[in-house]
């Protein structure tokens, strides 16, 4: 699949269109896909961008085979796709008792830069978890092997957020070209994702507690306080989970984006449910796509779907299906045409 950018209806921009695998977990876990197939089809969509987290997809992770190597770049050079992020992530809590020392953090995120450098991955996505002075630490090394390390922002932390904060302290010291941040539109939750509220009633939740819960969420009402509320009307173990979920979801205005744009060098782009190929359920990605644009954004939305964990229970997930209607949706929002 080929396309063209049509200046006529959208402003020039160089944003392009890519995939975490992370979004076929439940066919890679089931060996339906391998990893071969999952670059196969997300080059089939035209997401040329190909994230991967080497925890989940590298076998024998933390070490590198030289045969996955060699075959990973043999699947870029077949399909026309570019390595685009790896997925890092920091086990504070490795061993009983004691949290790693800042050397031993520093050492294992060295590592997975390592395994980024040897894939072509220009980016080492680093999660929510990284302290700050992890991301000082690794500085460094990242400017020495050409590599930039993007915090996630991901939900409930939001830019404002003092943790978010002390990291942009950091990356404004090391520079954008260096240390930087990867957004995860969960942060741009406008809607509760109507498959965990539908989980939650095929799990036996009480109809009238999961109305009040979404409804709270959806009016951007307290969700702070749903837990307590839920407890109060004799909610039980389904509710309360559901509750502490709206906590974890947060609607925060796409233009916030702007304030940071220097340091923005990727994009997750979540997604939970794709009922058709024109709009995301709970995520206004109409109202994104043209802040990116209008922010000179210069990197990949990279498809992310999580829907998948939350039908399984009942329906057979298509992530394909799901990631390819996105894949429509952006394409369409970035004004290509096929």
């Amino acid at each position: 699949m080929t396309s063209r950018h049509d200046s006529g209806t959208r402003p020039p921009h160089t944003i392009r269109r890519g995939v975490s695998l992370y979004s076929f977990q439940e066919e890679y876990f089931l060996r339906t896909l391998t990893v071969e197939q999952c670059v196969a089809a997300a080059a089939d969509m035209g997401a040329y961008g190909i994230e991967i987290i080497p925890e989940q997809s590298i076998p024998g992770h933390p070490t590198l085979p030289e045969a996955f190597v060699a075959d990973w770049h043999r699947w870029m050079g077949r399909y026309g796709t570019t390595p685009t992020a790896t997925n890092a992530f920091l086990d504070t809590k490795l061993h009983p008792g004691r949290m790693l020392t800042l050397d031993e953090q520093t050492a294992r995120v060295r590592r997975e830069i390592d395994i980024a450098v040897a894939l072509g991955a220009p980016i080492v996505k680093a999660t929510v978890n990284f302290p700050p002075e992890v991301m000082a630490a690794v500085a460094p090394y990242a400017a020495d092997r050409g590599v930039r390390v993007l915090l996630e922002v991901h939900a409930p932390f939001h830019y404002e957020h003092p943790w978010i904060q002390e990291h942009l302290a950091v990356m404004h010291r090391a520079g954008p070209d260096v240390l930087g941040l990867m957004p995860d539109m969960g942060i741009h939750v406008r809607r509760f994702p109507r498959v965990v509220s539908e989980r939650a009633l095929r799990d036996g939740a009480d109809p009238r507690l999961v109305d009040y819960i979404v409804r709270t969420y959806d009016d951007h009402g307290d969700t702070h306080a749903l837990m307590d509320i839920v407890n109060y009307r004799g909610g039980g173990p389904v509710e309360t989970g559901l509750a502490r979920q709206a906590t974890h979801y947060i609607w925060s205005d796409p233009r916030d984006m702007l304030d940071h744009m220097a340091f923005i060098h990727h994009i997750q782009a979540k997604f939970y449910e794709m009922p058709d190929d024109k709009a995301e359920y709970s995520i206004p990605y109409e109202d994104i796509v043209p802040v990116l644009v209008d922010g000179g954004f210069d990197g990949y939305l990279s498809s992310e779907y999580e829907g998948n964990r939350h039908i399984q229970d009942a329906f057979a997930v298509d992530s394909v299906e799901q990631v390819r209607r996105q894949q429509r949706m952006l394409a369409r929002l970035l004004g290509e045409t096929t």
